[in-house]
This record gives C-alpha cells, sequence and structure tokens, in this order.
C-alpha cells in the first residue's frame, strides 16, 4: 500500500506523508529493510526484474524500500520527478558530475563553494580531462563570459558557505539554458524547506542529508533531485552501476527528520537573525555575513528567492587566526567541530577546518579570511548563546 505524492498536499503535509509504502503488516512508522537482496519467485522473475521488463526490488545498492521512500519523499519536497539518495553529500555531486559530464566537457562554477568541492572539481575532476573555471557567483556577466563551446554545467551554492553569498537563481538558469548548459544547485544550507531551486529553474538540486535533513548530526547522506531523464536515468545509472549509496538505516533517519524540517529551519532561522543582529552591534566585529540582516548586500534578493536566512551565518572578528582560535577555545557552550544543520550550535575557523586544504590564494579570492568564524546555529536558547560566545569576545582582551 502506497501513500503517492498529492500535488495537492502543502509542504508540511509532504513532509510527513509522501513517498510512504506500507507492507502487509499495515505499519504507521517506516520500516528499515536491512537485507542486502530480495528473493525471487522464479528465475524468469529474476530475469524480468533484472532486465527491467518489471519492477520490484533487486539488491540494496540501487533499489531499498527504505531508501526508496526517503528519496520519493525527497523528490516531492524539491518539486522533481526523481532522486537518487547517496552515501553522502560529496558523493551526490560527484555522482551528478560522473552521471552528466565525460573527458573534455567544462565546468563552471561559483567561486564560493565547500571547500572539498573545489577540490573534486580541480584535483579529480580534472585528471579525467574535465576542467572547471571559477567565478564571483554574484557576478553574471563573469558567468557569461566564462562560458565556452564544451560547457556543460554550471555548479552553485547559495546562499554560498560560509560567507552567505547569493545569485538569481531563476535568471542564472535561463542563462544556461541560453547556452545549453545545465545548472546544479547545492541546496543544503537552505533546504526545500526555505528555497527550492527547481522551481526557479534549475537542473538539478543536491542536498547534504548529514546537515538539516538528518537535523541531529547522527548520519552521512546526500541526495540528487530532478527531472527523469537526468536523474532518474543517468545518475540512477551511475549509482547503479558504481554504488555509492545510501544506508537503509540512514535513509530512514533522515526520514524522520523530514517530518520536522520545515519546523526546525524555522526555528533555526529566528535564531541565527537575533544572533546576527546581536554581532552586528558588537563593537568586536567587524562585519556579520547573514541573509537576513537589512545590512546584507543582497538582502532583498534573499526575501525573492529564500523563506528565510536559514540558520548559518559568518562574521569576522579583529585580527586573525591567533585571535580567532583563542576566541573558540574560550567558549563552553557551543561546539567547536566541521558540521553543521545540528540541534547543537556549532562554531568553525573555516580557513583551518572545511577549507584548510585549498590554497591560501583561492581562499583569499573565495574572501575567506583568518579572522573569519561560522556559527551553525543550532536550538539552544539564543540569551545562552550570547553568553557564551561573550566569552569569545571578553577572552580576547
Amino acid at each position: 500500500m502506497s501513500e503517492n505524492k498529492n500535488p495537492d498536499w502543502r509542504f508540511a503535509t509532504r513532509a510527513v506523508r509522501a513517498g510512504q509504502e506500507r507492507s502487509e503488516q499495515g505499519e504507521q512508522g517506516e520500516p528499515i529493510f536491512t537485507t542486502s537482496s530480495f528473493v525471487f519467485d522464479t528465475a524468469e522473475a529474476a530475469a524480468d526484474r533484472f532486465a527491467g521488463r518489471t519492477e520490484g526490488n533487486i539488491y540494496s545498492r540501487f533499489t531499498n524500500p527504505t531508501v526508496r521512500m526517503f528519496e520519493k519523499r525527497m523528490a516531492a519536497l524539491e518539486g522533481g520527478e526523481s532522486c537518487v539518495a547517496t552515501g553522502s553529500g560529496m558523493v551526490a555531486i560527484l555522482a551528478t558530475c560522473m552521471a552528466l559530464l565525460k573527458a573534455g566537457d567544462h565546468i563552471v562554477s561559483s567561486r564560493s563553494i565547500f571547500g572539498s568541492t573545489t577540490l573534486l572539481f580541480t584535483n579529480y575532476l580534472g585528471r579525467f580531462g574535465i576542467a572547471t573555471d571559477f567565478v564571483d557567483l554574484k557576478d553574471l556577466s563573469a558567468w557569461e563570459a566564462a562560458i565556452q563551446d564544451n560547457t556543460r554545467l554550471l555548479f552553485i551554492e547559495t546562499p554560498s558557505n560560509p560567507l552567505l553569498e547569493l545569485v538569481d537563481i531563476k535568471e542564472l538558469a535561463q542563462l544556461a539554458h541560453r547556452h545549453g548548459c545545465l545548472l546544479v544547485v547545492d541546496n543544503t544550507l537552505c533546504t526545500a524547506a526555505l528555497q527550492v531551486p527547481l522551481a526557479l529553474g534549475a537542473d538539478v538540486s543536491i542536498v547534504s542529508t548529514t546537515k538539516y535533513i538528518d537535523g541531529q548530526g547522527r548520519t552521512v547522506g546526500g541526495a540528487v533531485i530532478g527531472s527523469k531523464e537526468l536523474v532518474g536515468t543517468d545518475v540512477y545509472g551511475f549509482q547503479r552501476t558504481c554504488g555509492p549509496s545510501m544506508s537503509p538505516f540512514n535513509a530512514w533517519v533522515a526520514l524522520k527528520g523530514l517530518e520536522t524540517l520545515e519546523l526546525r529551519m524555522e526555528a533555526h532561522s529566528r535564531r541565527a537573525l537575533e544572533l546576527a543582529q546581536w554581532l552586528e552591534a558588537h563593537d568586536r566585529v567587524d562585519r556579520v555575513y547573514y541573509t537576513g540582516l537589512d545590512s546584507h548586500p543582497q538582502h532583498a534578493l534573499a526575501q525573492q528567492q529564500q523563506r528565510a536566512g536559514g540558520g548559518v551565518l559568518s562574521f569576522e572578528i579583529k585580527g586573525g587566526q591567533q585571535q580567532a582560535w583563542q576566541f573558540c577555545d574560550a567558549t563552553q557552550l557551543v561546539s567547536i567541530t566541521a558540521n553543521l544543520g545540528d540541534t547543537k550550535t556549532i562554531l568553525t575557523h573555516p580557513a583551518t577546518t572545511t577549507h584548510g586544504r585549498v590554497s591560501p590564494e583561492v581562499r583569499a579570492a573565495a574572501g575567506i579570511s583568518d579572522g573569519l568564524l561560522r556559527v551553525a546555529v543550532g536550538l539552544e536558547d539564543v540569551e545562552d548563546l550570547k553568553l557564551d560566545l561573550q566569552r569569545g569576545f571578553d577572552a580576547l582582551g
């Protein structure tokens, strides 16, 4: 028994109900199918299943009921026809590139992306003859100038991590399509609860489910969402053969996370805005980066394509790495780690962690200074967070 996507359902209902497939047991909660393979009634039935003449489960590397329920729900939330769940967010990006690109193709990417994504494009895809040029996320003229005859894919994060820069997704999608290119959007920071890239013209939306989809820092995973052709055929084909799959347990955790996603993203956003306003007024802070602030240079665009500012902000303290580390070490409540999207607030020094493996020149070009700190605001009381961050400021003397 299946609860199919109803086009009239609103987001919160889809997040709870879409994609559920009940077994003959009639369970209310989605089960975890911890099996590697599935049994066929006859040899002919097995052959038909493998050949695609009949639908059904074959092998959990690419067909598992729990993972399938998660994929259907993600597709329903992101407004896509198909979803492929992967073992991590980085695998989701890799699978997309490997499925949609070939040697000799060219990528134009925002300069303001996660450090590991930069390294994937330059150090690994480059070995297979796929070149990448990086441009200013905000500058549409730079995007157009960078497109070549062999450009196949434009890649962005918006808002970017960690500087919260934006681009007009609708305008960039139109630019990409004029040149015969695909637009791929990393939607991890907003999720579909706050922003729907496919509805704005993007071809593929990618989410690290490790972050807000899980919501409590328990699992690692990723998802690729798009059309039946690009994702349901091409990316799925790569996954079936190469196997970068999400486990049934992680899919089940992510399913449970989706049920509260909208509530959590609203709560993260409220707390982040209040903390950003407090930091902006602090005399030890040079600058705060948060799309929800009126002072953000792209605040109007954020209001157009996002429902709220999200849970991540960054700020520059006076001084460099030594002062930033001293600030971090003086805190007692927040967690010093490099994840985000957790109920627990996380403090990160990007220059030596998330972007520590890229060259100083690349970091400088992306605007990531030694005095930059990122806060992934959790669900604690904001007053307690202010007191804890004040400990960091006090430690600077």
